[in-house]
């Protein structure tokens, strides 16, 4: 199944209670949150009070990106503020395996990130741990960018590398995704969407519906 992950970096702070609740009424599940220290990427986004604010208000599953160095240290603060998967970043830690081990002590879904430059292949050793991997088509810590064409092929080396080992795991897209080249990360075998200007720009509802209505069309088609 499809899902839509809508970024809330990409939302009008003012009303994003109201744009969240759009989303939701449009027929999306999720809503991704991007964590950002300044540090690991240049700019700084949004924390822990927000997120605790959120988990009160909606029960949309909370898809936390941690774009922070030694991500280990943020988990236990993240899991307890209300994330529902938590996701870090391969290159941000020295040991993977102690972050995805810190996850699931919490008990939240593991996820793991990945830079446009860095290998799929790097994923191999944890593969068996992971709920999902996030593909980043952009450089991360900027919103708006250009969807960059060589992570199809990633995308797709990623697919093969799970169902050599039959695994179904989720496969998340994040950067520069509109409507009218979505199919060609779906091709490839992304399954969790993240979309932030395509949804939050103009009409919140009908933009995320639009994805919504579309990726179930996907479903029944495949």
């Amino acid at each position: 199944m499809i899902k839509l992950a809508p970024s809330i970096l990409s939302a009008d702070f003012n009303i994003l209670g109201e744009q969240m609740e759009a989303t939701k009424r449009a027929g999306a599940t999720w809503a991704h949150f991007d964590v950002m220290d300044g540090s690991f990427v240049p700019q700084i986004s949004f924390g822990n009070p927000v997120l605790r604010s959120l988990r009160k208000k909606t029960d949309l599953f909370l898809d936390v990106h941690l774009m922070v160095v030694n991500p280990e240290r943020k988990i236990r603060s993240f899991a307890d503020c209300g994330a529902d998967m938590i996701t870090f970043h391969y290159e941000a830690t020295d040991d993977p395996g102690a972050c995805i081990a810190a996850i699931e002590e919490t008990g939240k879904k593991v996820g793991m990130a990945i830079k446009p430059g860095t290998p799929v292949e790097v994923v191999k050793p944890f593969i068996n741990r992971l709920d999902m991997l996030l593909i980043m088509t952009v450089e991360p810590g900027f919103g708006g960018q250009k969807y960059i064409q060589a992570s199809t092929n990633r995308i797709a080396k990623a697919r093969q590398m799970f169902s050599e080992m039959g695994l179904d795991t989720d496969i998340e897209v994040d950067g520069g995704i509109k409507r009218d080249n979505v199919d060609v990360v779906l091709r490839a075998g992304a399954t969790v969407i993240v979309a932030g200007s395509a949804v939050y720009s103009g009409d919140v509802y009908e933009n995320a519906r639009s994805f919504v209505d579309h990726f179930k069309e996907w479903d029944a088609a495949h």
